[in-house]
């Protein structure tokens, strides 16, 4: 795509994300890879609202191109993509259901929610909870470059998850099945519960690598 069809396309998934629930207020941010540096939605704007001429537009040291000014995430978005060079796209959201899991005490840091459906290995896989820091903090995207390293995606201790992706249209996807397991996961807290097994999360993680 041409970076002209990049924000463009970057406004479309920030309205519908924002129409459906998946985000409110200023919350949230996206961003694409480009040649030279990233498009990042600006800071205190609405995913709903988004106008694609006024995207920041940063380069790899983070100054600022053209655009608004870039969301306060920025930093963690640049050290996402170091951590994952074949990844061109990012979406962070503070999704309820997401948020909510990410403010208990009771969960594995290692990984935080069970293989709940095929569809959540297959677009999520490992989502290590990474320790609460500040919105913005740069040591917070310290943090989060180290666990990207080793998984696409990653929740942020009472604040919410980070997806990256091949394209914007995959990490939109992956961070709404993430909603929805999380979802799942506080409605069958306490039930009887059938998760996959080891063997067919293997099989899957074969299949459909990371």
């Amino acid at each position: 795509m041409t970076e002209t069809e990049l924000r463009e396309r970057i406004a479309l998934h920030g309205r519908s994300l924002f129409d459906r629930g998946y985000t409110c207020g200023s919350s949230g941010n996206i961003s694409v890879r480009l040649p030279d540096g990233i498009l990042v939605t600006p800071t205190n704007s609405c995913l709903g609202r988004i106008d694609p001429d006024r995207i920041s537009k940063l380069r790899w040291d983070g100054e600022l191109i053209s655009g608004d000014r870039p969301s306060k995430e920025a930093c963690l978005h640049l050290s996402v993509y170091r951590a994952r060079q074949a990844e061109n796209a990012i979406v962070h959201l503070h999704s309820t259901y997401s948020v909510a899991v990410s403010c208990l005490s009771d969960v594995d840091a290692a990984n935080v929610l069970p293989p709940i459906t095929a569809y959540y290995v297959m677009r999520v896989g490992r989502l290590p909870l990474v320790p609460y820091f500040a919105p913005g903090d740069e040591q917070l995207a310290q943090e989060v470059e180290k666990f990207t390293r080793r998984s696409r995606a990653v929740l942020l201790a009472n604040h919410g998850p980070v997806v990256s992706a091949g394209d914007l249209d995959a990490a939109v996807n992956a961070v709404e099945e993430l909603e929805e397991t999380a979802k799942l996961y506080l409605m069958l807290r306490g039930q009887p519960t059938q998760f996959l097994n080891p063997d067919q999360v293997a099989q899957l993680e074969t299949r459909f690598p990371s």
